[in-house]
């Protein structure tokens, strides 16, 4: 009998450190939840800062009256692809 009421302290002692160890993983995974939500809002940041510089450089560059044709047709391709995103969300807003 002593033996069986050992057996189920032992089994409960193991139930609950289960139990703490799940809890500290839900924990756990709510921060890296929380760390990765942040770390994509600061990229997606980022990569409109990028983006913005870019297009600033390609003004430029376009504003300049002596281009080479190759830095024309790379800013052509580039503006193209904006026009095709432009018309995607079009599309999706009117979907």
């Amino acid at each position: 009998m002593e033996d069986m009421q050992e057996q189920i302290q032992r089994i409960e002692t193991k139930v609950q450190q289960l139990l703490k160890e799940y809890n500290n993983a839900q924990k756990e995974v709510q921060r890296l939840q929380k760390e990765n939500e942040n770390l994509a809002r600061q990229l997606q940041t980022q990569t409109e800062q990028a983006n913005k510089l870019h297009q600033r450089v390609d003004a430029q560059t376009f504003s300049s009256s002596n281009m080479e044709d190759k830095a024309k047709k790379d800013l052509e391709k580039r503006i193209n692809t904006y026009l095709k995103d432009i018309d995607k969300c079009l599309a999706l807003l009117h979907s």
